[in-house]
């Protein structure tokens, strides 16, 4: 029996009505993040970074409340159009980084559009990849919304 914590992975497939290149592009674009890339009810007054190989990003999710969200991380690969891998650490209250996780995003020509595979792994607990789960998937809505309103929801 291993002494080895168990790290939970989260996997989220979705269709986009959309070619591969403008989803990934939708990945990419710092302009366009900030228009998809937040659960519902947030805003992304803050972003800032390098899409690059072994370039970092840094950014702040701002509740409808107020509250400050800052989460950071760095590219490892980037293969356009076809896969993103990134890392993911929120910041504690007081700006210390917290646990990191790795990101990996794939993109593939499917029939009417792209498949995209989201894996995100080395969660601590079922808690925060239940709670990741959600997020994504509100901002995987938004994303649909963007891209059907950016004139590319349709092939």
């Amino acid at each position: 029996m291993s002494d080895k914590p168990v790290k939970h992975v989260l996997i989220i497939e979705r269709f986009f009505e959309a070619p591969r290149e403008r989803v990934f592009e939708a990945w990419t674009d710092p302009d366009e993040l900030v228009q998809w890339c937040m659960p519902y009810d947030f805003t992304i007054p803050h972003n800032e970074g390098r899409i690059e190989e072994g370039g970092s990003y840094r950014s702040c999710l701002r509740s409808k409340d107020g509250k400050d969200h800052w989460l950071s991380g760095v590219y490892k690969e980037i293969d356009r159009p076809n896969k993103l891998v990134f890392t993911h650490v929120w910041d504690d209250v007081g700006g210390k980084p917290g646990a990191e996780t790795l990101v990996t995003v794939t993109f593939e020509n499917h029939e009417g559009g792209t498949k995209m595979i989201f894996m995100q792994e080395g969660f601590s607990s079922k808690e925060s990849k239940d709670g990741h789960e959600g997020g994504w998937s509100e901002a995987f809505e938004h994303l649909e919304e963007h891209l059907f309103s950016m004139g590319v929801g349709m092939i």
